[in-house]
């Protein structure tokens, strides 16, 4: 080919004859190269479209046929660098190389160019979807093994590791906490958490403490002057062999060292394992400042993300002691329910994770995510919260009579019973002064048999009263003896004739259902709205902003017949479905309230059957509460020992001295047997 034979080779420039194309894959992108070819090479090789595929990575030069002083038509459609003719002169060749060689290094700082702006466009493509993640995701384990896994991604790192800071109760920092490791050479380690201390004796504790980044090409050769070494107990236990170590801080928005990132043996196939020396020499590489770089860039959205999950650990913590003060609150005013907004929450979130498995009809398919679980359970326990709004006396009412009430009608009998025998001692010594002995045998008996007919009525009264104030759980009781106690008269001490039974007591005492009447029974409603609107006052955090509607309506019904608002199902959220079932099903199995018998597990499932038949609750979530057993995630006597510790110890010793004994000692009146009902709560 003319004069270019002549050029040689040498270290700088290699002279190769081809008798084809090069193929792409086998040029080097780090070094120029330059194609001299003739017509015949050109046609040969595959023309100008097997030689425009090499245009961007080779510079051409052609080489005209003996006595052509032009480029031909083949040259011509080809992006020759230079073209020279056969007869050229070595001096003209040689500019012609030089020329196409300055050419070459172009489009090899070109494809370099493009190459990283590939490169770079991926890293941040993978930074941006890494900090999406790392954003969304609460829960720290998680967070931290994302972290760990995308730093070990994004440098080539075969292994790593992950400290985070521990803070003394100032905010000080004390140590480092081992908290996370991956390797993928030795993915099966056994793996424990521990501390270092937070100094310059180890490589982690250096970065910590001074805040500095380390890069280092080989940990077992370390300068003598620094004073941080490799523990190696690691590599001769297992084997390993740490080389190339990047060591970053990860900085939170404040400038504090939250956590340490170390990552191990950048390599150059990151899918390579490095099971033996070999491997290790072969694969092993230097940290290079992209990686460096890179790895800050996600060490700096890690720490962010870290605290944000710290600082929402921390609101949760703060939500969860403000719940169960207020709990504390709702159980200390009425420790007759106590433990059951505890077992009403546990009941409603094992239901909601059944239908989260096993759904029946229109619940087939519906999911609860974590956050959603959390604001059922706290729904739960805060969803009788209201009752700090109802007067006590109605809250903790046991009977249907206010215990006050029953002791001024026990001291009004007792009296009655001080005037018979006051009337019988009164007329028995009238008799002996007005006509002495004679008939005293016969005037006294018909007088003891009116003192003891009269005290027998007393007796008879009373025990009705103390019957009719025993509350049922269903509608009964045709109250027509206590009408006809309430037409009874008796004078007191002032002599001033008054009715037996006062307007109030008779009204209280003809309840023919549980122990309110309509007024009372008004004011305990009344504190679901009390719930909901304490709780609408709370800043909930987005996910748990439903809290309030959700414990709004467990009382609401399907059909549209419950209270506060008298809504019907298409109002009714699922989550107040679920809790209104397990709140009804305790009230019926608790065995913490004096005012009514518990029942056992089977009769209240029969009761909630009879209630979704009416269209009161939900058929197919009740089919789920049974079908999955929901109800055995709790026990019903969880608050007994709690309320009969903190139960009125006052009135019971009231009753017990205010009630005229038996011959035995024991108190003269017994309650009658409640029947199972749907209890308020």
């Amino acid at each position: 080919m003319g004069p270019f034979p002549t050029l040689g080779s040498g270290d700088a420039l290699d002279v190769r004859r081809v008798a084809a194309l090069p193929p792409l894959e086998a040029l080097d992108p780090e070094r120029p190269t330059v194609v001299l070819l003739d017509d015949a090479f050109a046609t040969a090789t595959g023309g100008p479209a097997a030689l425009g595929a090499l245009a961007p990575y080779v510079a051409f030069i052609g080489v005209g046929a003996p006595g052509e002083v032009e480029p031909s038509e083949v040259m011509r459609s080809i992006a020759l660098s230079a073209w020279l003719p056969a007869e050229a002169a070595p001096g003209a060749a040689a500019a012609a190389l030089q020329g196409a060689l300055r050419h070459a290094r172009t489009l090899i700082e070109a494809y370099r160019a493009s190459r990283l702006e590939q490169s770079s466009a991926l890293d941040l493509r993978e930074l941006s979807r890494v900090g999406a993640a790392l954003s969304t995701e609460r829960d720290l384990d998680t967070l931290l093994e994302l972290i760990l896994a995308q730093a070990l991604r994004l440098s080539s790192a075969d292994a790593g590791s992950l400290y985070l800071t521990e803070r003394d109760a100032q905010g000080h920092a004390t140590a480092l906490r081992f908290k996370l490791s991956l390797n993928r050479t030795l993915p099966d380690l056994p793996f424990t958490e521990f501390s270092i201390p937070f100094d310059h004796a180890s490589i982690a504790g250096y970065v910590a403490s001074t805040g500095d980044p380390l890069m280092i090409a080989d940990v077992y050769l370390l300068p003598e002057h620094v004073s941080y070494r490799l523990n190696r107990s690691f590599d001769e236990k297992f084997g390993y062999r740490t080389k190339s170590m990047l060591v970053l801080p990860m900085r939170t928005h404040r400038g504090e060292v939250i956590g340490v990132l170390q990552l191990i043996n950048r390599k150059r196939d990151a899918a390579e394992p490095l099971a033996s020396p070999e491997a290790v020499a072969a694969q092993v590489l230097p940290f290079d400042q992209r990686s460096a770089d890179l790895v800050a860039a996600l060490a700096a959205q890690a720490a962010v993300a870290i605290e944000n999950s710290r600082l929402y650990e921390d609101i949760e913590r703060l939500f969860e002691g403000f719940v169960t003060a207020a709990v504390t609150a709702i159980e200390s005013r009425d420790p007759t329910t106590s433990g059951h907004s505890f077992r009403v929450a546990t009941l409603t979130t094992n239901l909601a994770e059944a239908v989260d498995h096993a759904g029946e009809g229109p619940y087939r398919g519906l999911r609860f995510s974590r956050e959603q679980l959390r604001e059922l359970r706290y729904a739960g326990l805060l969803h009788d919260f209201g009752k700090v709004g109802v007067r006590e006396q109605v809250l903790v009412k046991q009977k249907k009579l206010y215990p006050q009430d029953l002791t001024i009608l026990r001291h009004r009998f007792h009296s009655l019973l001080q005037q018979a025998d006051l009337e019988f001692e009164r007329e028995r010594a009238e008799h002996l002064l007005e006509h002495g002995t004679t008939d005293y045998r016969e005037v006294l008996q018909r007088l003891e048999a009116e003192r003891r007919l009269r005290r027998d009525q007393l007796q008879h009264w009373l025990d009705a009263i103390v019957r009719a104030n025993e509350p049922t759980i269903l509608p009964e009781g045709s109250f027509e003896e206590l009408a006809e106690i309430g037409r009874q008269t008796y004078v007191d001490f002032d002599g001033v004739e008054r009715p037996l039974l006062g307007e109030d007591e008779l009204r209280f005492l003809m309840i023919n259902k549980g122990n309110l009447d309509p007024r009372e029974r008004r004011e305990i409603e009344s504190h679901v709205t009390h719930t909901y609107r304490f709780l609408e006052q709370i800043p909930w955090t987005r996910e748990l902003s439903g809290i309030p509607r959700i414990a709004f309506g467990h009382h609401e019904k399907l059909n549209g017949t419950g209270y506060p608002r008298g809504v019907g199902e298409a109002e009714i959220p699922v989550q107040t479905r679920m809790m209104t079932i397990a709140d009804i099903y305790d009230a019926l199995t608790a065995t913490d309230r004096p005012y009514k018998r518990a029942v056992t597990a089977e009769r209240a499932l029969d009761i909630l059957h009879a209630e979704a038949k009416g269209g009161h609750i939900d058929r197919h979530l009740l089919g789920t509460f049974v079908q999955a057993q929901v109800f055995s995630k709790v026990s019903p006597s969880e608050g007994t020992s709690k309320r009969r510790s903190t139960g009125s110890l006052r009135d019971s010793l009231a009753a017990r001295i205010l009630t005229p004994p038996t011959p035995d000692g024991t108190p003269a009146v017994s309650g009658a047997p409640s029947a199972p009902e749907v209890p308020n709560d």
